[in-house]
């Protein structure tokens, strides 16, 4: 008489594993970045994946306060230079061979993609 291997109740077989992807995007062109985010959402709706975002961060302002004058005499006379930074997260739920196929994107210059895998 042959008898099933016993599973472990509410535990489902899997294909391959899923994990939680989180992919952090930022530059300092906002044209740029959100042209890149519409792609990589694009490509994983193509592939019917669970996707959360582009969580807008808050946008870093760098600044600069210079004197105009290269000697120091006249008047205290100031220019203000600021550079910023934006960024977006998007939450992805699949397994890791697949974001590679979807990051396989061509990529805006100017924009700096970071990929974190974590177990779901």
């Amino acid at each position: 008489m042959a008898t099933k291997p016993a599973q472990k109740a509410g535990v489902e077989e899997e294909g391959p594993a899923v994990h939680r992807i989180r992919i952090t995007l930022t530059s300092k062109n906002v044209k740029n970045l959100e042209k890149v985010c519409a792609d990589l959402i694009k490509g994983a709706k193509d592939k019917q994946l669970k996707v959360k975002g582009p969580v807008r961060m808050p946008t870093k302002t760098l600044r600069i306060t210079t004197r105009k004058s290269p000697c120091g005499e006249g008047t205290n006379t100031w220019d203000t230079f600021e550079m910023r930074i934006h960024k977006r997260l998007i939450d992805l739920h699949s397994p890791a061979d697949v974001v590679k196929q979807i990051t396989s994107i061509s990529i805006e210059p100017g924009v700096e993609v970071e990929v974190t895998i974590a177990d779901a």
